[in-house]
């Protein structure tokens, strides 16, 4: 059976920020597919036998309890722990490059100025070939430090916790599980 990691990048202390959009689509997907996320050494983690679509796989769920900018060993060592292959673990961040309500997937590359992302490269000894889910927040003229802190509106949060984000998001984790089952 294909197993994906899936982690959502954030700050467990702002849930609803723009930042930590990544641990709210980790939130929303627990909930949606019924798996049980505990308390560990790391952060919170959760792991089931799901069906998205037509699709049975492994999925495997994980918060850092670290701030995003740090998260990176957490991160390399739940990764070590379960999938073990770079292609299965999927990284779920906040984009400021990106429309708000957008999902746009890549498979490598570089971490494009995410911290959080650079962390995760760093404590997989440079490894990159992984997923990202990239959330579109959009941004406007103020700091980015400070606009990634402020909360998503209401409908932000409703479009990726229930509405068509969700629905996105389902749609690229069967396509990502089709892809590794292939290999």
């Amino acid at each position: 059976m294909t197993h994906l990691l899936l982690v959502g990048l954030g700050n467990l202390p702002y849930p609803v920020s723009r930042h930590s959009v990544g641990q709210l689509v980790i939130d929303a997907l627990a909930e949606g597919l019924g798996i049980h996320m505990s308390a560990g050494p790391g952060g919170l983690f959760g792991r089931s036998n799901v069906t998205i679509g037509e699709t049975a796989l492994s999925l495997s769920l994980f918060k850092s309890k670290d701030f995003m900018n740090v998260s990176g060993p957490s991160i390399a060592s739940i990764y070590r722990k379960t999938v073990k292959s770079p292609a299965s673990l999927v990284v779920i961040s906040d984009s400021l490059q990106h429309r708000p309500e957008s999902l746009k997937v890549r498979l490598g590359g570089s971490a494009n100025g995410h911290n959080g992302v650079k962390s995760i490269i760093s404590s997989l000894g440079g490894q990159s070939d992984f997923y990202r889910f990239r959330i579109g927040i959009g941004r406007d003229n103020s700091d980015p430090a400070d606009y990634v802190m402020r909360n998503l509106s209401s409908h932000e949060r409703h479009f990726w916790t229930k509405g068509n984000g969700f629905d996105l998001v389902l749609q690229e984790l069967e396509i990502i599980a089709k892809k590794v089952a292939a290999k």
